[in-house]
């Protein structure tokens, strides 16, 4: 079972984390995304903590502004140098100064952090596995030219409303629910009542911070008085990840399609990419047998 313990970084910012394993083993890092937290990663904490999966030290921080992390009001304190300030800071926490992690696992918002994290402190990691989550040049690339991707990615321009925590709340988080729901509208078996109460104290203890990634980031469609990521150029030196990376991608997603595959061998020359058939963007609650196992062959490759 895991433990959960409060991190306060020397910055300040403090994370609450979901933790199994000893410290002074190597060390796996879980991102989660929105409108997530760290109970997706348990089950995986539990399996790569145990001596015959490794035995590794596993870390699943409350991302800044989720649940119980540190919630700055500003909406520029969710840029993404102050998040992978954050990243940076809780590994050398777990790792010490210098030391990298085994893998960085990242999933959604988690994998945008994992993907510069990567490209800025490569030291810091020594392989990367992202579950549908897009790389920043291919993301940039089909939001300014695929009219897919920029219909698809509409509901971000909902999450930089003002109203929308309060939205959001409304009628049990009935729309954040429906997030989960498969195209015909009904919800999925992983989505038990359970599950929707880790979901519902989540969400509870605020939603301000959650909606501030959106904010501060210019990545979503361009539209009449917001050019979006219209207005972003990324040089190619923001882009190249030289660490071995995995990309699990569940090709059902209906917010990111698979535009977003084409090209990543361009920017990620140690690629492993797994295009998962059936699986939609909640690939962790779906299919975590496949994710278990395609993680642990990815830890055991030279």
């Amino acid at each position: 079972m895991s433990a959960h313990i409060d991190i306060t970084l020397p910055h300040g910012t403090r994370l609450h984390c979901h933790t199994a394993g000893e410290r002074g083993r190597p060390v796996l890092l879980f991102l989660h995304g929105f409108p997530e937290g760290a109970f997706i990663w348990d089950g995986l904490l539990d399996h790569f903590a145990q001596p015959a999966h490794g035995g590794y030290r596993c870390v699943a921080p409350y991302l800044r502004g989720f649940g119980a992390s540190s919630s700055p009001t500003d909406v520029a304190a969710y840029r993404p140098k102050f998040l992978v300030q954050d990243l940076a800071a809780l590994i050398a926490a777990e790792c010490g100064e210098g030391a990298p992690l085994e893998c960085l696992v990242a999933h959604d918002w988690g994998g945008a952090l994992a993907w510069n994290l990567a490209n800025q402190h490569p030291q810091l990691l020594r392989r990367l596995a992202i579950v549908n989550s897009p790389h920043p040049g291919a993301f940039v690339r089909e939001l300014q030219h695929n009219a897919a991707q920029q219909a698809a990615s509409q509901y971000m321009h909902f999450l930089c409303r003002p109203d929308a925590e309060a939205l959001l709340a409304e009628n049990d988080f009935r729309r954040l629910f429906a997030f989960f729901n498969a195209p015909d509208g009904t919800p999925p078996p992983w989505l038990t009542e359970a599950v929707r109460q880790q979901y519902r104290a989540l969400w509870q203890q605020g939603l301000t911070g959650a909606c501030n990634y959106y904010r501060a980031s210019p990545l979503r469609p361009p539209r009449e008085g917001d050019p979006g990521a219209a207005a972003v150029s990324l040089p190619e030196s923001m882009l190249e990840v030289a660490v071995p990376t995995l990309v699990l991608w569940g090709m059902d997603d209906p917010a990111l399609l698979p535009g977003l595959l084409d090209g990543l061998p361009g920017w990620v020359p140690k690629l492993q990419l797994q295009q998962v058939a059936g699986a939609s963007h909640w690939l962790v609650h779906e299919q975590p047998e496949r994710l278990v196992r395609a993680l642990g062959d990815f830890l055991l490759a030279s």
